[in-house]
Parts: structure tokens; sequence; C-alpha cells
């Protein structure tokens, strides 16, 4: 089970004790929010991409979207996310528990400026029932990410 690949991973932090499970659903923003009882934007969502025939993450804010001209600015190509089908595969999780954390090793991680808002965050750990509560220092050590980039634009409920 995925959730059980992203514990072990953890162990290396000192964080597995802190994966947090749900019986519902957190798959999407508005799920995890309610489940953690916290707010949409304070959901680090990750998000999957082709990029020049390699996969991409690109962890962002729950409030936030892919702005398109900043993306093609950033990765000289159009945004084109994986297809609902491939994403376990290419990635190592499937939608809905995708997160940054013990992903394939062809998989690039990035961190997305909308983030740096908060002192911590809740990204997903591999389920679509699971969650962890981490300060952005602990994401970018957990999520191996190769650097913060700019490509996203935030979105008002």
């Amino acid at each position: 089970m995925s959730i059980e690949k992203v514990r072990e991973y953890f162990k290396k932090f000192g964080l597995d004790n802190k994966i947090m499970e749900f019986d519902v659903s957190s798959a999407t923003v508005k799920e995890a929010a309610i489940a953690l009882n916290c707010k949409e934007q304070e959901i680090a969502k990750t998000l999957s991409f082709i990029v020049n025939d390699r996969p991409v993450l690109i962890v962002t804010a729950g409030d936030s979207k892919v702005d398109n001209s900043k993306f093609k600015t950033k990765f000289n190509v159009k945004a084109k996310m994986i297809p609902f089908d491939d994403v376990e595969r290419l990635v190592g999780y499937a939608v809905g528990g995708v997160c940054p954390f013990g992903v394939n090793e062809d998989v690039d991680v990035f961190l997305d400026e909308s983030l740096k808002r908060f002192d911590t965050v809740y990204p997903a750990c591999g389920s679509s029932n699971s969650a962890i509560k981490l300060s952005i220092e602990e994401l970018e050590k957990a999520s191996n990410y190769k650097e913060w980039i700019d490509v996203c634009k935030i979105v008002s409920y």
C-alpha cells in the first residue's frame, strides 16, 4: 500500500509517526481541508505533469492553480498534466494520494512559491485518506525538491 511506502520513506527523517490517516477521503483539497479542519489554501497539493517526456511534480498551495504562461516560461513547454491512468505508473502514487515523498527515481519535484505564505502545510502521504503536517523546512527536506519555482496563481474561492 502506498501509505506504507511513505511511512517507510519518512523513517529516515523521523516523520513516520506524524502521518495522519482518516476515515474519510482527503483526495481533494476540499476533502482534505475538512478532514484536517484547516483552510483549503494550507493543503499542499501535488500536481503531476509531463515535461520533455519526463514526469514532474509541482507542490502548490491548495488555493493555487497553474498559470500556463508562467509554466511555459519556466519549462519551455505547454503545461500538460499526466493522464489519470498513467499517474501511478509514472510517479509512484495514484491520483488522490500523489505526494512528493519517495517518488519514482526519474521524477523531479518542484515547490511552488505559493507555499511560502505558510509556516506549515498539509501534503498527502500516498493514499486518498492521509496527510501530514509539515513545516516548510520539513517539506523541503522530505520532498527532495529540485528548486522553488513560481508557476502558479492564487485563485479565490
